[in-house]
């Protein structure tokens, strides 16, 4: 259901009834049907019901599993326009930008589980050492249980299916927090998932959605039902995700900020870079935790991009990305976040920063009445004095800082000048310079001459550094992060077996057990073929 609205709502929790979440369009400001705001008491109950579902499903087998994906494979395929259409409703991007960001990872996420997944949860044989070689060693990977998932407003489809993805397939349930501001779709989404496993004869209650505000995501965190915590969200937030798992020592997997740079060495050619900082900078309107957020630029190509790509982006064209006209940029999700960049960008002007386009909310007349719209924006002179060199904007900002004297140390020295770690590129016509140059970024990803590319291969683990977070989504990393990595040791030998030795059982005699411990050391760590035999001499005196 849709109603008119002309301004966002001041809180998302209704005040007429504060057990519902209201919901909107930040394109349109249209009113979306509402969604409950769950307690505390609610999400425990929901959680124990998927853990009771997962009893059953751990015991499922991988063909079993991948018949799952499948069937939710097959229904994203035929179902492209219409998920697309509500990821732009509910979070305002471009359909364009929807399929980029939401159905092809998804799709590729599917397919590298099929084709992957059992192989990186197979049990993983381990070398033994020369004192233990009748012996066999593995490592198991246990599914956790229930797993808790906070996710974004980001990316409402890709960020739910994504950990709902990897905890099915390892044998987990998954309970979904989503974002109060992207629930309306979410519910839909969260409803394909469930149908997916109905329709092949297990439980749906294997997967739960919590929508609420940040009291329902304490109460996820808090619940005792949940095994781990995967966050996605700001540092700030992602900080008290990690002091309310603290006191139950609950594991956590945080994926925080990103201020990704891209580099453009002097050697690239002009036009062939132009498309790559575009898309960089604006896709999703800038709202995407690898997008980037800092370009730098080798001062003597500066000018000439710099003259370029203002041109690009004040031709760049912004309205709701379901109206009758193509669009190239959407509208922020949360209204808030417009002053936060327009603060950013009111500090870096301040400071001597120019701004060559853009710099405002965009009320122009092609804009929808009331959206949540802010103009694609240049800006260039940006010096570390300023707000803007070191947090996050999350915006469609294209930020762009010269490299002096075209000097790769120096370009090394800024880059890593940056509280966050997420990912980052470097373009050259030489790939081992940019290799070179990549391989000292404190970054938790590096692509060469490229952009976005590290998530579209999901055997690689996504994840960062610093206020970027630690734990890894993606790749058989990722994929084991949802399990218990349980070692295993049992004999190899029939009828060969450990027993202790009487000199080092019990009651012990202090000389004796000393004695043959020395030589078993000089035995198996001793460095000359003297100190071995020394060794078991001393096994045979004191055994």
């Amino acid at each position: 259901g849709q109603n008119s609205k002309t301004t966002p709502p001041k809180s998302l929790v209704d005040p007429a009834n504060p057990s519902l979440l209201q919901c909107y369009s930040p394109s349109t400001l249209t009113q979306l049907t509402p969604v409950p705001n769950l307690s505390k008491s609610q999400v425990d109950a929901l959680a124990l019901r998927a853990k009771n579902a997962q009893l059953c499903w751990k015991q499922s087998t991988f063909p079993q599993r991948r018949r799952v994906l499948r069937t939710l494979q097959k229904y994203v395929v035929s179902h492209v326009d219409q998920i697309c259409r509500l990821c732009a409703t509910d979070s305002g991007k471009t359909q364009v930008d929807a399929l980029l960001g939401e159905i092809l990872t998804t799709c590729e996420k599917i397919r590298t589980l099929l084709h992957h997944g059992e192989t990186w949860l197979e049990p993983s044989f381990r070398e033994v050492n020369p004192m233990m070689m009748h012996k066999t060693a593995w490592v198991e990977y246990v599914p956790l249980g229930v797993l808790g998932i906070i996710a974004p407003w980001n990316y409402p489809f890709h960020n739910m299916l994504n950990h709902v993805l990897s905890g099915l397939f390892s044998g987990n349930a998954v309970v979904t927090k989503c974002s109060e501001h992207t629930s309306w779709s979410s519910v839909y989404f969260h409803s394909i998932c469930r149908a997916a496993l109905e329709a092949n004869g297990f439980d749906p209650d294997l997967v739960q959605l919590c929508t609420g505000v940040a009291e329902t995501g304490k109460a996820m965190v808090e619940c005792p039902h949940i095994d781990k915590i995967f966050f996605t969200g700001s540092p700030s937030v992602g900080r008290h995700v990690m002091a309310g798992a603290a006191p139950h020592l609950k594991p956590v997997v945080l994926e925080l900020g990103g201020k990704d740079a891209m580099v453009f060495c002097e050697d690239v050619r002009l036009e062939e870079v132009f498309p790559w900082a575009m898309r960089g900078c604006f896709q999703n309107c800038g709202q995407n935790c690898c997008g980037v957020e800092r370009l730098f630029v080798y001062e003597s190509i500066s000018k000439d991009f710099i003259k370029a790509m203002a041109e690009k982006v004040k031709n760049l064209r912004q309205g709701c990305p379901l109206g009758k006209d193509d669009v190239d940029c959407g509208a922020m999700v949360m209204d808030q976040q417009c002053d936060l960049i327009q603060a950013l960008i009111d500090d870096a002007v301040a400071k001597g920063a120019v701004l060559h386009c853009g710099g405002k909310r965009n009320s122009s007349d092609n804009i929808a009445k009331g959206g949540q719209f802010y103009q694609p924006t240049l800006i260039s002179g940006v010096t570390s004095k300023m707000r803007i060199w070191k947090e996050e904007v999350f915006g469609p900002i294209m930020c762009v800082i010269i490299v002096p004297d075209d000097n790769d140390d120096t370009c090394v020295q800024l880059v890593n000048d940056c509280p966050f770690g997420l990912g980052s590129s470097v373009y050259s016509a030489s790939k081992t310079r940019a290799l070179a140059i990549g391989s000292q970024f404190q970054t938790g990803m590096f692509t060469a001459n490229d952009f976005g590319v590290n998530y579209l291969i999901q055997s690689l683990p996504f994840g960062g550094v610093k206020e970027s977070g630690f734990g890894r989504f993606a790749g058989p990393e990722g994929l084991r992060a949802c399990c218990l990595e349980r070692s295993i040791v049992i004999d190899r030998i029939p009828g060969v077996k450990t027993s202790i030795p009487r000199a080092i059982d019990y009651p012990m005699d202090t000389n004796r057990g000393m004695g043959f411990g020395k030589g078993l050391v000089e035995l198996f760590y001793g460095d000359s073929l003297f100190v071995k035999i020394k060794g078991i001499v001393s096994l045979i005196r004191y055994g």
